[in-house]
């Protein structure tokens, strides 16, 4: 994007409510040319994102295999949750305190966290210091999504097309899972598993240095030595609010229930379904090939709409798509599906993102996106929990399909109740230049 987009009105803040949205010009860098960085440099640590959902799925097999660390079946467990629960209380706690220290420096330190203990994972001379490891570089990872996409939001703002900025620098998540899998063929046999980690920690000696040059915040100054993180909370629960953020919650667990069960249980879903190993792992690829282009599409779409009907759509059809799974189909219809589920189900959780960041005002903004993101990943657990437990019943074909259709419409369910609840009285604002507040209805 050209930087001089973003150069026009330099200084100008203003705060008013369009549609429902709340839409605050909190841009104020001076450095117009490090606008330009953005986008690229947020999209990259959305990639470490990606490289993270994958990373444990190549390796674990040849730490079982290989006996590493006597390695257990209840240790690579423990190993794969407990990043997430890491990522789970990162993204509440940085994504409230970014109020505070401010964007850029938010994402600085969580792409640097993740990366060095993403290292020293090469290292690690046990599964419980792997997994420590793996909880820490999970805080640092958690934060960095909703500072992210609160970046990207807030800077795109103006020129009209803030969803399809989130939703373009959330396919590095998918880029990220792709690139890491295809990775792991062609670096575990020759150099071994620690290879892995080495080549995700790589990234960071490129991009950090180019953050702390490049990358601009977003908040005045000023505007951050008024916020805390008390306020930051309390405004997701004044008023109107209690119910969208709940309704916010529920719909991203939901969603990431989606996201993270189907990356972990397609390939065994079509197993079980008749399928051969390798179609079900193309099928895998296909999924996620699907999410790239649902993004692309999404953010658009959302533009020209509306967020609300947008979001409330593509868990609709994300419904119907894989309610359709469940029915044996012709080849190549089978992978038309796969790719319209992952079109529709990934790009509606980022939607879910993108709708965060315009629900709520500036100064809670980083916190609603983060509290929104730590809930889900919540649902990320729960996920590949689910698959499990149908799988160890016996009936994940084509039971598996249909638990996932009932997610996608108790998260369609969500954004119905999120649309209602939107519609109540807003709470107030506060404008600049006043001491008072002032009441802005949708």
């Amino acid at each position: 994007m050209p930087a001089s987009l973003f150069a026009k009105r330099m200084g100008v803040r203003y705060a008013n409510r369009v549609n429902g949205d709340y839409r605050e010009d909190t841009v104020t860098s001076t450095e117009a040319p490090s606008r330009g960085w953005v986008l690229p440099l947020c999209w990259s640590a959305v990639l470490l994102d990606g490289f993270d959902l994958v990373v444990l799925g190549t390796v674990l097999p040849v730490l079982l295999a290989g006996h590493v660390w006597n390695l257990s079946a209840a240790d690579a467990t423990f190993a794969s949750t407990i990043g997430l629960v890491g990522m789970t209380i990162g993204a509440l706690a940085l994504g409230t305190v970014t109020e505070v220290l401010g964007r850029r420096r938010a994402m600085i330190v969580s792409v640097t966290v993740f990366s060095v203990c993403t290292l020293l994972c090469a290292v690690a001379p046990s599964v419980w210091v792997f997994g420590l490891l793996r909880f820490v570089a999970g805080l640092g990872l958690g934060g960095c999504l909703p500072t992210a996409i609160t970046l990207v939001s807030e800077h795109y703002e103006r020129t009209g097309r803030p969803s399809t900025a989130t939703t373009t620098v959330m396919t590095g998540y998918h880029v990220g899972a792709m690139a890491t899998a295809l990775l792991g063929i062609a670096l575990i046999g020759p150099l071994g598993w620690q290879a892995m980690f080495v080549v995700g920690a790589l990234p960071a000696l490129v991009l950090v240095p180019l953050m702390i040059r490049h990358l601009p915040d977003s908040v005045a100054p000023t505007r951050r030595r008024q916020s805390s993180v008390k306020a930051a909370l309390a405004v997701l629960f004044r008023g109107r609010m209690i119910g969208v953020t709940i309704a916010f919650w529920v719909t991203s667990f939901m969603g990431l229930i989606l996201v993270y069960g189907l990356n972990t249980w397609l390939p065994e879903i079509m197993r079980q379904a008749g399928y051969p190993l390798g179609a079900s792992l193309g099928l895998l690829l296909t999924l996620n090939f699907g999410g790239v282009a649902g993004l692309l599409v999404a953010g658009v779409v959302a533009d020209r709409i509306g967020i609300k009907p947008a979001t409330l759509g593509w868990f609709a059809v994300a419904t119907v798509m894989l309610a359709l799974l469940s029915i044996k189909l012709p080849s190549v219809a089978l992978y038309v599906a796969v790719f319209l589920s992952g079109a529709f189900v990934f790009s509606a959780q980022v939607l879910v993102y993108a709708y965060t960041t315009r629900a709520y005002p500036a100064d809670a903004r980083a916190t609603g996106l983060g509290w929104t993101a730590g809930i889900g990943r919540i649902g990320a657990i729960c996920g590949p929990l689910l698959g499990g437990l149908l799988l160890t019943a016996g009936i994940v074909y084509p039971w598996g399909f249909y638990a996932f259709a009932v997610v996608a419409a108790l998260a369609a369910a969500g954004v119905a109740a999120l649309n209602a609840a939107s519609r109540l009285p807003a709470p107030a604002v506060s404008q600049p230049g006043t001491n008072g507040e002032t009441s802005n209805q949708s």
